[in-house]
């Protein structure tokens, strides 16, 4: 292909731009909640989260790609001319890391994942026409819009109210939290446990199967009880009464954010380097596949890009989402992280297409709405909204624009 080095060098700056924006932007699913209920500053979050993201990317993001990614367009459109798949890849970083820079810049959470998806939409309308596209697949991502907000949004307002009929309105507020928090850490470290298994590459890779993974996760969560319950009591020695309650769910909150953050690493380093990593095979072998392997340097090249996303941009929409929505607690916040988790894991065992920052706004906003409507800052949540209905127009225009350009210049 002419013009090799113009696209091998750019999509090694896109791809590193779209790894940047990724962990600018979606830090804000695992340690937003956190920072907002003072459980970590801002900086031991973009410090936590970052090497969090890089591990999860490098040691347990997936060695394997899909040329074209959910389905969208057929893959046949590119695979006559490999020239055509390097300037649609192109032309997906260059949209989707835009968008999302835009929003970070703006505060705004946005999907990276449908940031993606709308550039491939763009490219295939112009590539092929509208006709191609799976828009039965459009659907169920336009429709995970409202199931992920609304499924985690319930979720986390049914936690938090366990825990506030449970604990913290009885008069003997460490006697049930001694009594009561074990079984809340058996069930995160169950979906914890299941999420592993089901949702990072590594995981999907062992293919353990459901009753097994499931008598792991068991296994797990009834560990993880009895060592919390002995590690609550032992807490109680150096806490007065009126802190304890906090303190305790602090720290679970801590390592569920911190999970998130890993997870996030792992499966979400493909959105930047899925194209770059369909772009230099193309280079390399003269051809691509629908699967396209990834070799552990580019997942590295990914994970450090999210890392230096997150320590440098990351405070923008972390500040957003922890505190401009509502006001959180740290047992608002561990009712966050485990209603986003159990969404997540229940969505994708029934095979919806759900956003992880869907799922993380839509629970703050169940917390938040768990003490009222007034409790919510109604004029965030509308532009967070507006944000996320433009976000597969807007990135498909920007696709469409760029693919048309380089291929008026280029074919």
């Amino acid at each position: 292909m002419e013009h090799s080095l113009f696209f091998l060098i750019g999509s090694f700056a896109l791809g590193f731009s779209m790894a940047w924006n990724l962990g600018a932007n979606d830090v804000a699913n695992s340690m937003a909640s956190a920072v907002g209920a003072k459980a970590i500053t801002v900086r031991q979050a973009m410090f936590i989260a970052s090497i969090l993201n890089f591990v999860g990317a490098v040691f347990i993001g997936s060695h394997v790609t899909e040329t074209i990614r959910k389905g969208i367009v057929p893959f046949e459109v590119f695979s006559s001319q490999p020239e055509l798949i390097v300037i649609a890849s192109f032309a997906v970083l260059f949209a989707a890391s835009f968008w999302v820079f835009l929003a970070t810049w703006a505060e705004m959470p946005v999907s990276s994942t449908h940031s993606i998806v709308g550039a491939l939409i763009g490219v295939g309308i112009i590539a092929g026409g509208p006709k191609i596209i799976n828009w039965p697949k459009i659907g169920e991502i336009v429709a995970s819009w409202i199931i992920s907000p609304f499924f985690s949004g319930l979720l986390g307002f049914i936690i938090f109210l366990t825990i506030r009929k449970a604990i913290l309105e009885k008069e003997d507020t460490v006697r049930m939290t001694q009594k009561v928090t074990p079984f809340f850490i058996s069930f995160a470290f169950f979906i914890i446990a299941m999420s592993f298994l089901f949702k990072t590459p590594f995981g999907k890779k062992l293919a353990l199967g459901t009753p097994v993974s499931a008598l792991i996760s068991l296994i797990v969560a009834i560990g993880a009880g009895v060592i919390g319950k002995y590690t609550i009591k032992n807490l109680w020695r150096h806490l007065k009464e009126n802190d304890y309650v906090e303190a305790v769910f602090r720290r679970l909150q801590i390592f569920t954010s911190c999970y998130v953050a890993l997870s996030h690493g792992a499966n979400d380093v493909a959105n930047a380097i899925g194209p770059l990593a369909v772009i230099y095979l193309v280079f390399k072998t003269g051809h691509v596949g629908t699967q396209v392997p990834v070799p552990i340097s580019l997942l590295a090249f990914g994970g450090v890009g999210i890392a230096l996303g997150i320590i440098t941009f990351g405070h923008k929409v972390i500040k957003t989402v922890g505190s401009k929505i509502t006001q959180l607690t740290n047992t608002r916040g561990f009712s966050i992280d485990l209603g986003t988790a159990t969404t997540i894991l229940l969505a994708s065992k029934l095979g919806l297409p759900v956003s992880t920052t869907h799922a993380a706004v839509g629970a703050v906003i169940g917390i938040g709405l768990a003490r009222g409507f007034e409790a919510v800052d109604m004029k965030i949540i509308f532009k967070i909204i507006l944000y996320w209905l433009i976000t597969l127009p807007v990135v498909a225009l920007t696709s469409m624009l760029v693919y048309k350009i380089l291929g008026t210049i280029f074919l």
